[in-house]
């Protein structure tokens, strides 16, 4: 590639223009991409460059070119920039605020991976901005950041991916999961159990002296202040060199205040799969329990009344009431995956393996032709990014619409709020309000921070 010119955002809507206007994905990534000089490539950056943000830019280099990166740690901001120079020839411009990335005019797309309570914030000014935004899972900290952003969606006509890649990769395991379903191979849907794991408690976290190179302020940002703490042990393995417990990097998820522990990590993958293959990814349930949980805290009025441990539930079995009388359990026990109950079969999906007997029988009838791209709608993409730029070429939205992720992920955010609340909660899945429950439905919002409230428009 060189010591090329950075494109300018009119060359690339000027290819995608060409492309024409239909409103059918191109069939394969490199069609789709469709572009016969580098020049034509679309320009991304990347907001937030730990674990996940890696990984997506990584698997995105053969597609796009990085022109900048943000973080709020400059020691994962350099390696990160370097780490891209060594991937694309030219080092991108690395900034700690990401709004010196939106007001740049050559971007065409920002990927966010930073922790959830920033995404709705970056995206909404992303979009405002005139940038289409690839974010990572879960989309939102709050079932009221998801109508926001759908609202902005609509308002801008922005493309927007959310980096649930299980809908595009996997081997295309779940797209054939969900293939056996709409061909009737389990009968009708009565159960689907969603095994997505339990989350670590911690010890009391000592406050301590923020890292030299994070600026901690900002790492918080919407979330309401508070001191870091950690312990000296560090972490090993995928997310490592950061200490096993703090309320930072990796461990954000265990708080909160900035995530919601397993259920919108995992929750947001195998939802999102049950969801689609039962047709509710433009519903919702009608009643969440909390049959069994954990909570690592003490909890009043839905709050933790401590801050110096991990808050979020580590163990739990959550029975949710989904239309047409399917239910489902988000249960921490078990395998990890999803099991799809029918009258007449049942079947096991995760991200290594799918399996049953209405598995076993496809040796000897096979589903139909075509039945793996009527599921995705077309035919299957490279990669989750691949799909996301045919959608910016076609002007259509990808594979994982923010309508259908925010759809799966109340169920999730649900779970959540009737756990702090120690109560069952009934839906209203039209008006998307907790029905008669004034305290709970207090839950569906929060306030950011001053300082870090979202600009709009």
């Amino acid at each position: 590639m060189g010591t090329r010119q950075v494109p300018s955002r009119r060359s690339f809507l000027k290819t995608v223009s060409a492309a024409g206007s239909a409103a059918i994905l191109i069939p394969s990534a490199e069609r789709a991409l469709g572009y016969t000089s580098p020049n034509d490539r679309p320009v991304f950056a990347t907001i937030g460059l730990r674990n996940q943000g890696w990984e997506i830019t990584g698997k995105s280099f053969k597609f796009a070119d990085f022109a900048a990166m943000a973080d709020v740690d400059a020691n994962v901001l350099g390696s990160t920039l370097e780490k891209a120079e060594k991937r694309q020839s030219k080092k991108p411009e690395g900034f700690k605020d990401y709004r010196k990335i939106l007001d740049r005019k050559d971007i065409d797309a920002v990927m966010i991976a930073t922790p959830d309570h920033w995404h709705t914030k970056i995206a909404v000014e992303a979009m405002y901005a005139g940038k289409d935004v690839y974010c990572e899972k879960p989309l939102t900290l709050t079932i009221a950041e998801g109508k926001l952003i759908e609202k902005v969606v609509k308002e801008t006509g922005r493309i927007f991916q959310v980096g649930t890649m299980q809908r595009t990769e996997s081997d295309q395991r779940f797209l054939q999961a969900i293939a056996l379903i709409r061909n009737g191979r389990i009968g009708t849907v009565k159960k689907v159990p969603c095994g997505i794991n339990g989350m670590e408690s911690s010890p009391v976290i000592p406050e301590a002296a923020v890292p030299e190179g994070l600026d901690w302020d900002f790492w918080l940002g919407p979330a309401p202040k508070v001191t870091y703490r950690s312990l000296p042990q560090l972490r090993e393995g995928y997310g490592g060199g950061v200490p096993l417990f703090s309320n930072c990097h990796y461990s954000f998820r265990n708080w909160h205040e900035y995530s919601g522990g397993k259920l919108t990590d995992w929750g947001a993958h195998h939802v999102d799969i049950a969801c689609w293959a039962i047709g509710a990814s433009d519903t919702g349930p009608s009643k969440i329990t909390p049959v069994e949980f954990d909570l690592p805290v003490e909890y009043k009025d839905g709050n933790p009344t401590v801050g110096d441990r991990y808050n979020a539930a580590t163990k739990f079995k959550i029975q949710v009431d989904m239309p047409n009388n399917v239910e489902m359990i988000i249960t921490s026990e078990g395998d990890n995956g999803i099991l799809f109950e029918g009258t007449d079969g049942r079947f096991f999906v995760n991200r290594g393996k799918i399996s049953g007997k209405p598995v076993e029988d496809l040796k000897d009838n096979p589903l139909p032709e075509g039945a793996i791209e009527a599921v995705y709608g077309g035919k299957v993409s490279a990669n989750h990014t691949a799909n996301f730029i045919e959608g910016m070429q076609a002007r259509k939205q990808p594979i994982s619409d923010v309508w259908s992720h925010n759809r799966m992920l109340e169920v999730c955010h649900l779970s959540n709020i009737a756990m702090r609340l120690g109560r069952a909660l009934k839906w209203d899945a039209v008006k998307r309000e907790i029905v008669d429950d004034a305290q709970a439905n207090s839950f569906l919002a929060r306030e950011n921070r001053k300082g870090f409230e979202i600009k709009m428009g």
